[in-house]
């Protein structure tokens, strides 16, 4: 075949109707594409100086407006506050002293009118004296509240004209502070086409010079154009092209044309596909091409050739070649290819035999890319359709899918885990379905054997039949011919099978088919076998965390609380969040992150969060809560960076950690916090406001001999705080800087929210679709302690004072309606005040909170702290703090920058005091006369 031959484009024919082409054509002509895109242009460049002069108006008029409103508010201020306005306001003729004053500032500030008025808007003076004593037309509400209203208004004429004014109204305030009157300025707005009158000729110079660039360069580029296509219209050059396209690719031949320089210019198809030919060959010269020697010199030299046999490959290929232009000389030629081999049997297996190979190696690419079960099974569905399968199901045992051991009596059970391909045109059980094989189907019958079953034809498979009649009728009318079954294996371990279908259209199954199955199979079975022992750690550190984490919110007065905690995908971390109820009506909260991930990470957190727990429980000030945890976690770092310690251990273990500490104090309002390496939390005031409440950032945790800075905040009830984690704000794709943005945006306005509301807007928000990082979010709204639930006295460090101490606790307890609990109060207030007189020293402060529990506190300014001992039979005291421990569901002391206070917590039920449970005072004392305690 030969293509290319007769006249070469370049004829006279085509030069020659090329030019009366040419003749027709013109650049005015809308009907040209250059016609329309020099329309287009003009179009543009009208708009454009349309919009620019709309421009320069709207700027010089809001400049105008702008510049009338500042000199507005500064000539009324100015004269509102000259001396002597406000007594001329009260005078009793105050239009005869403000009327030439008015006129003197008018003239000299530039603005159009200065109207000085009473409270109730009558003019004392105006540019004409007709409308003195008239109205103000204005607002002056505001003005009379002490505030300076601008607005823009219509009024009487003046000097200047009539029309719409920008006028400012400010208060004249006595010396007492008291509005006695009121001044207004104000400028008409005037004309400004002077403002942007001079600027047009410029635009429209502008315009025009853009207009005539684009004129002349549409008339170049429509000039090159009819060049390089030779005249011809679009139409004909879209004909043109399909015709050339068709024949190459309709062609049993392959096609090569190549230049002067012998660079490949074009190759169909059929030409990459004989001389396998790379994607990329286009324009590469023939010798860069990697083809055989004898191809690789024909295709480089001049020479024309006849029917030539080359081999290329295990082809025999016939090559014809003419030069492209052979007038006029300029170089070229076309190439013809046919392949002429006989043994296309042997080619068509070793074909099979690639793909069956190249099959395998997109397997071990594709199969396994992560280390989720259900994907990795549909990953080895996928990869087999279409090339070797029409219809793929993947069934797995359910303790696989659960990341269990497999065991021999769950064999029975298989749930279908993924489906690949024409599973609409066939009645397959969908995924997520368990599925009961009976013992003679081929799933179950290799799952037991161990090797795979092949049914060429499933119409004579009596296993395949008894498994579901109805629905086997129904697969084979859709087209169901033959099947290939084999088990799933890893570690000599059954996981489940793979089920390779083929409809009627393909060819049936053969014994080559089943080994090449069976091959694939375990491949993917090892794939899936590590990604069950993934889930199953998986679960257990999710476990383990889950299990260290809160389980519930701690019952407590101060705060409404909210969390969320979202484990990575890739395996958990060691974030963890905690809020612990402290006494006096306040609460703790913690939010940290452990360095690293899975089992360990897991069991640190656990540790730190117990550590946290007792440290709280001890009433530490929140720096040296810090302080102790990084001293812990130093000492954690030594013990695993030990010889006999690390072995065993991943290499490199590192227990480094972040933490935030708060406490929150319902009764004051007051909130202390300190972090240690971690996000600064997010405050968001009750009316909507979000800002970080600026916590100076410390050393992580595990550096050692850094101190902790502490910042104290006092917040309004209502406010809420929001601490998380950095998996929240920051992954691989996101600095921290836009996730802390986009957090602000998320929660602008939520001052009215519920911390519920707030996480669920958060994590809807920021969470994003593939974490690789845990998350945790701690939303804290505040409230205030109510002060009728408080009462707090001082008592003199004088003994004889003690029973004026009970008798107030007793009237505070009445008006509570905490009767039943009064003699048991002021027991320990009783003793607590005393030990407070005798041990410590002054100033002695009682403090009672009624809350969800009673609260008794009793602070000195000493350090000393009690201990609870057993008195010997001949002490005289010693006994006090044992009667508090046992009618005091808690006590405990904490220290503050002034000293200590001592505090009981006594239940209350259903908000009533409960004083049953009690032992007798009597029997308590009695136990310290029995010698043999």
């Amino acid at each position: 075949m030969e293509v290319f031959s007769g006249q070469p484009p370049g004829s006279t024919e085509h030069r020659s109707a090329g030019r009366r082409r040419r003749g027709r054509t013109s650049l005015l002509d809308l009907r040209t594409v250059a016609g329309q895109v020099l329309l287009l242009q003009i179009v543009v460049v009208v708009l454009l100086v349309l919009a620019a002069v709309a421009a320069v108006v709207l700027q010089a008029a809001q400049n105008a407006l702008r510049e009338g409103r500042r000199e507005s508010v500064v000539a009324a201020e100015t004269f509102a506050s000259a001396p002597g306005v406000a007594r001329a306001l009260q005078s009793r003729d105050p239009t005869a002293v403000l009327q030439p004053r008015t006129e003197a500032a008018r003239k000299r500030s530039g603005v159009d009118f200065v109207v000085a008025m009473n409270t109730e808007g009558i003019r004392y003076t105006y540019p004409y004296p007709s409308e003195i004593g008239k109205k103000f037309v204005g607002t002056i509400g505001p003005a009379l509240r002490g505030k300076t209203v601008v607005e823009q208004a219509g009024g009487p004429p003046l000097p200047t004209g009539r029309g719409t004014a920008v006028q400012a109204v400010v208060p004249v305030t006595d010396a007492r502070g008291k509005v006695v009157g009121l001044v207004s300025a104000g400028i008409t707005v005037r004309n400004v086409a002077a403002l942007w009158l001079p600027e047009l000729p410029i635009t429209l110079g502008a315009g025009a010079a853009a207009l005539a660039l684009a004129v002349t360069g549409t008339a170049l580029v429509s000039r090159r154009l009819l060049q390089q296509t030779r005249g011809l219209a679009p139409g004909e050059l879209a004909e043109l092209y399909e015709h050339h396209e068709a024949v190459l690719h309709a062609v049993r031949e392959g096609v090569l044309i190549t230049d002067a320089e012998g660079r490949l210019l074009l190759a169909n198809e059929e030409a990459m596909r004989l001389l396998g030919l790379p994607d990329d060959a286009r324009g590469r010269p023939v010798r860069e091409l990697d083809l055989p020697e004898p191809v690789q010199r024909l295709l480089a030299s001049r020479e024309a050739v006849t029917d030539a046999v080359h081999l290329a490959g295990d082809r025999l290929l016939a090559v014809n070649k003419r030069p492209t232009y052979p007038r006029t000389g300029r170089g070229g030629s076309v190439v013809t290819l046919r392949d002429t081999t006989e043994l296309a049997a042997i080619t068509g297996r070793a074909e099979i035999a690639g793909q069956r190979l190249n099959l395998l190696y997109d397997a071990g690419v594709r199969v396994g890319t992560t280390l989720d079960v259900e994907r990795t099974a549909q990953e080895l569905a996928d990869v087999a359709v279409p090339r070797f399968a029409d219809l793929v199901t993947v069934d797995l045992l359910d303790a696989v899918l659960r990341g269990w051991e497999p065991t021999a009596e769950g064999w029975r059970h298989l749930r279908r885990a993924a489906i690949a391909g024409e599973r609409r045109k066939v009645p397959v059980y969908p995924v997520g379905d368990v599925i009961d094989f009976s013992p003679l189907a081929p799933q179950m019958r290799t799952l037991q054997e161990g090797h795979g079953m092949l049914e060429a034809d499933l119409r004579k498979a009596p296993g395949w039949w008894e498994q579901d009649p109805e629905r086997a009728r129904r697969a084979l009318e859709c087209g169901l011919r033959s099947l290939v079954t084999v088990p799933l294996r890893a570690r000599g371990v059954p996981l489940g099978v793979a089920n390779f279908y083929r409809r009627r259209e393909s060819k049936p199954f053969e014994p080559d088919d089943l080994s090449f199955a069976e091959e694939l199979a375990a491949r993917a079975a090892v794939a899936i076998d590590n990604a069950r022992r993934f889930t199953r750690e998986h679960a257990m550190a999710v476990t383990l965390q889950r299990s260290l984490l809160p389980r519930g919110q701690p019952e407590q007065d101060a705060l409404e609380v909210a969390w969320r905690y979202l484990p990575a995908e890739g395996g958990v971390g060691g974030d963890w969040f905690d809020v612990i109820p402290l006494p006096g009506a306040r609460v703790a909260l913690v939010m940290g992150d452990v360095v690293g991930r899975g089992l360990h990470a897991a069991a640190t957190m656990g540790r730190l969060r117990t550590a946290v727990h007792n440290f709280a429980t001890l009433d530490l000030p929140v720096d040296e809560v810090l302080g102790n945890l990084d001293d812990m976690v130093a000492r954690m770092d030594n013990e695993e960076g030990a010889p006999e310690a690390a072995e065993g251990l991943e290499a490199g273990v590192v227990t480094g950690a972040t933490c935030l500490y708060a406490v929150y104090d319902s009764v004051t309002g007051a909130c202390t916090m300190a972090r240690a390496g971690h996000p600064e939390p997010v405050l968001v005031t009750p009316d909507g406001a979000v800002a970080c409440p600026g916590v100076p950032a410390s050393a992580p945790l595990g550096l050692g001999g850094y101190p902790f800075e502490t910042a104290e905040l006092s917040l309004p009830e209502g406010s809420q705080l929001l601490l998380y984690t950095d998996g929240l704000v920051e992954d691989r794709g996101q600095d921290i800087d836009v996730g802390m943005e986009r957090l602000r945006r998320a929660l602008d306005g939520f001052g009215d929210r519920t911390p519920e509301e707030a996480c669920r807007t958060v994590i809807d928000t920021l969470k994003p679709a593939h974490s690789s990082d845990d998350i945790a979010l701690l939303a804290a709204r505040t409230r205030r302690f109510p002060p009728s639930r408080v009462a707090e006295w001082d008592v003199p460090a004088d003994p004889a004072l003690v029973p004026a101490a009970r008798a107030r606790c007793r009237e505070t307890l009445r008006e509570w309606g905490l009767e039943e609990i009064g003699f048991t109060t002021e027991l320990i207030l009783s003793e607590l005040v005393t030990n407070a007189i005798r041990y410590g020293s002054p100033p002695i402060t009682v403090r009672l909170l009624h809350g969800r529990c009673l609260t008794c506190e009793v602070s000195d300014g000493s350090s000393t702290s009690p201990r609870l001992r057993r008195a010997a039979t001949t002490d005289e005291g010693g006994r006090g703090l044992f009667l508090v421990a046992q009618f005091a569901q808690r006590w405990g002391t904490r220290y503050t920058s002034r000293g200590k206070v001592i505090w009981t917590e006594q239940l209350l039920h259903d908000g009533a005091a409960s004083a049953a449970g009690h032992v007798p005072v009597d029997f308590l004392l009695k136990q310290f006369d029995d010698l043999e305690l």
